[in-house]
């Protein structure tokens, strides 16, 4: 793997860096506390090609590699996860569904839409009752005809008040994951119902939603992929998420970083910067050791993408890492910090609530490590 970055990849970095500094982290405290990210942004993310890298020119995209992908996650993440998590998922968990599993319809009718950011999509996986069991989801699907009547309940679904298009599973047949399939559902279907979630520890500015659907009709048409083959389609999707999160994680950590070294020469204690105490040097060594090792995990697992190596496992890896590592790291930058830490003034408050969803959602610690444990011993946990 060559670690020195392409003159292509640097420009969409140096892009992503202005773009964050200007549109993102000035505002981010603001859309923490009201609960909202100025959804302006989704126009922007859009125009400047964000919403579309990776996917084919032919159908809106930006083209790129998945390097470049995690480049403009991480500064996204640096800025705001909550704007991260808009592109993670309308892009990575979607649009590359869609790219990979779609007819030329589905691609025509909804790749470009998404691409420019005159839509959002979302991924209605989990359930009230069913989030690390996934396989075991109960929203049902059922045959009307050449229709499809779906009815359930998804919990904590990233875009869920926002998206025009919710990627929704369902149960189609026998019980496990072989009876799952996926939909591409239109949020404006009678029947669908969507409720904001407020009062979350982080990611607050994020559209996090409830959907309830109550025989919501849709042609057959709008099946993603083959009958009983959606989990395929989930944790396909899954897998490269895992990179999303990971990347944006590195982001946070370098957020740390960046507010933790400037925060520590400025202040002093006993006549000199804190940055002269070696304990305090520590807890920055600490940081900086994080997010060099878990910066490259991500790009192991985008490098694997682009040369078609098997990278679920190394997605996992750097997810569980990364993610675990962000939590550390808004720990010690909050230590440095001090007292002040704990008031929203300063940015490592809200960095360590953002960086501890991220050991929840798109695979809990736990769970990577159950997965991690399968790949190396080839014997199952679950």
């Amino acid at each position: 793997m060559d670690l020195e970055l392409s003159e292509e990849q640097e420009a969409v970095r140096r892009l992503a860096t202005d773009f964050t500094d200007r549109e993102i982290a000035p505002f981010a405290a603001a859309w923490d506390r009201a609960e909202s990210v100025d959804r302006s942004v989704v126009g922007k993310l859009g125009k400047l090609g964000f919403l579309g890298l990776t996917l084919p020119e032919e159908y809106g995209g930006s083209g790129g590699d998945h390097l470049a992908y995690c480049l403009v996650l991480e500064e996204l993440g640096r800025g705001d996860s909550a704007v991260r998590g808009i592109v993670s998922v309308s892009l990575g968990l979607v649009g590359k569904s869609i790219n990979s599993y779609g007819t030329e319809d589905q691609k025509r009718s909804w790749l470009p839409r998404l691409c420019s950011g005159e839509a959002l999509a979302c991924f209605a996986l989990t359930e009230p009752g069913t989030g690390s069991d996934a396989a075991n989801l109960t929203t049902r699907a059922v045959r009307d005809g050449e229709d499809w009547l779906i009815s359930g309940s998804k919990m904590f679904i990233t875009n869920g008040t926002w998206a025009e298009v919710a990627l929704v599973f369902a149960r189609t047949g026998e019980a496990g994951h072989r009876g799952v399939t996926a939909f591409l559902v239109p949020t404006a279907s009678p029947g669908l119902e969507r409720r904001e979630i407020h009062g979350k520890l982080g990611l607050r500015g994020q559209a996090t939603a409830e959907l309830v659907l109550d025989r919501v009709r849709v042609p057959d048409g709008a099946r993603l992929g083959p009958l009983g083959k959606g989990f395929t389609v989930a944790m396909a999707a899954l897998a490269k998420g895992r990179m999303s999160v990971a990347a944006g994680c590195v982001g946070i950590i370098r957020a740390c970083q960046d507010a933790a070294v400037r925060y520590a020469a400025e202040r002093e204690q006993f006549g000199k910067p804190i940055a002269s105490y070696q304990l305090v040097q520590e807890l920055l060594a600490d940081i900086a050791v994080d997010l060099d090792a878990a910066r490259l995990l991500t790009w192991r697992v985008a490098d694997h993408i682009e040369r078609g190596l098997p990278f679920a496992t190394e997605s996992s890896v750097a997810k569980l890492f990364a993610s675990e590592a962000a939590v550390r790291s808004a720990n010690n930058a909050l230590q440095v910090f001090g007292g002040y830490g704990f008031i929203d003034e300063y940015p490592v408050g809200k960095l360590l609530r953002d960086a501890r969803v991220m050991t929840l959602y798109e695979g809990t610690s736990q769970i990577h490590k159950l997965l991690i444990g399968r790949a190396l011993t080839g014997v199952s946990a679950f």
